[in-house]
């Protein structure tokens, strides 16, 4: 199927989900920040859309949507899927219109997030657990919604939605006198993207909006490229605020008409960034929040002495998901790195390892090695942690002169993957 636009947001539209939105979503800030707008010369702003009553700036489209249903929709309730996010605005707005909701959820979504959906939906939403990932749970959700006649209050692909999105990119230029150049925004299955797009090209069609997708799941990337919307077969759920196999068609045609650039993000590079603004900045995101922050560097030249908007989407992440955060960081980094080490089956071999072959400011941050009595040599599964991307090649070389060396794993998934 071709992409053809088959609907555009009004500025009439997006201002009526505004004004419905007055009493429910936080006019959130819009702040500079000084650390990043000193590394890059320019200007850049934060829309601080984490600071929402939900964490994201999901409650805009949900309210907008169920708040439009007729009085037969709202009896017999609603129905959605989400990751996270959208499931907390669903809720929330459930409980302020007393409609009763059910909520999707993949299986392995993050407690913290499926703790807040119950606390703010209470007595008039449940939570059902299925499936793998974000597209497992809406097949079901859909399923449902029509066996039992319910309406499903899509993510993304829904013109409310869109509109209620939409708001984000009317704040922005309500709050800043200056004219803004670039807005970096992330993108999932496209709602926000397609809304804030789509009310710029109207209202300031000189800036230019940048999409920015996980690299793991380039599904809005890949449409674009393809001109039509396509399946991914796989994708990486780390970002798990964006991850989805297929993004809307309202969704696409939007964002191929307004997007400047569509881009993708290592998601060892976003982690750095989470790290980076919860070290600098005192400022908890989650992964897809930190997505249009991590894209600045790809357009330095460009953004040098302009004014720029990063969308800071969200802050639902689960503290237990830290460590693996800062571990894809530092594989980003390359200063994290696993082995398979072959010592020689005697004493003191470790000794020798660690005082002829580590540098002094060497870390073992894995260990895993079974003694072989009937083998010359054992392997063994070596973490090291290094000061400087640059000590590798001479570690490696150290390894192969003192016949420690056996393999490198970061470069092999098949085995990497039961690691991180």
């Amino acid at each position: 199927m071709k992409t053809k636009v088959i609907y555009r947001p009004t500025i009439e539209a997006i201002k009526k989900a505004s004004l419905n939105l007055r009493e429910v979503a936080l006019k959130t800030p819009l702040v500079k920040n000084d650390y990043y707008s000193k590394k890059y010369q320019s200007t850049i702003l934060f829309k601080r859309e984490d600071l929402q009553q939900v964490r994201s700036y999901k409650i805009r489209g949900a309210y907008n949507k169920i708040s439009s249903l007729t009085e037969n929709e709202r009896t017999k309730g609603v129905i959605c899927a989400s990751a996270g996010n959208h499931a907390q605005g669903v809720a929330l707005s459930c409980k302020l219109l007393k409609i009763y909701g059910v909520i999707y959820m993949p299986t392995p979504t993050p407690k913290q997030k499926i703790n807040q959906v119950k606390m703010f939906g209470e007595q008039y939403v449940d939570v059902v657990l299925i499936g793998d990932s974000f597209d497992d749970a809406k097949y079901a959700a859909t399923l449902e919604a029509e066996r039992l006649q319910k309406t499903f209050i899509h993510p993304f692909d829904d013109e409310k939605i869109i509109e209620g999105q939409a708001t984000v990119g009317l704040e922005i230029l309500e709050q800043t006198n200056e004219p803004i150049d670039y807005v970096f925004v992330p993108v999932g299955g496209g709602g926000l993207s397609s809304g804030l797009s789509s009310y710029f090209k109207q209202v300031s069609p000189n800036t230019k909006i940048i999409g920015v997708e996980p690299e793991g799941a380039p599904s809005m990337s890949a449409s674009i490229d393809a001109n039509k919307n396509i399946v991914l077969e796989s994708i990486d759920n780390f970002v798990d605020g964006a991850a989805v196999k297929r993004v809307g068609n309202l969704n696409l045609s939007l964002c191929k008409e307004n997007l400047h650039d569509m881009i993708t993000i290592p998601e060892g590079k976003i982690c750095q960034i989470i790290l980076d603004l919860y070290n600098k900045e005192a400022t908890v995101v989650e992964p897809a929040g930190a997505l249009s922050i991590a894209a600045l560097d790809l357009y330095e030249n460009e953004i040098k002495d302009k004014n720029i908007v990063c969308i800071v989407s969200g802050s639902n992440n689960d503290i237990t998901r830290t460590a693996e955060i800062k571990e894809r960081a530092l594989l980003f980094e390359n200063i994290k790195h696993y082995f398979i080490i072959k010592f020689p089956q005697r004493a003191g071999a470790l000794r020798e390892f660690v005082a002829d072959i580590l540098g002094p400011d060497d870390d073992i941050t894995h260990f895993e090695y079974t003694k072989k009595t009937n083998r010359f040599k054992g392997a063994a599964v070596v973490g090291l942690e290094l000061k400087s991307a640059n000590d590798l090649e001479p570690l490696i070389a150290r390894m192969k002169r003192h016949n420690f060396y056996g393999d490198y794993l970061n470069d092999k998934p098949d085995l990497f993957q039961f690691l991180v």
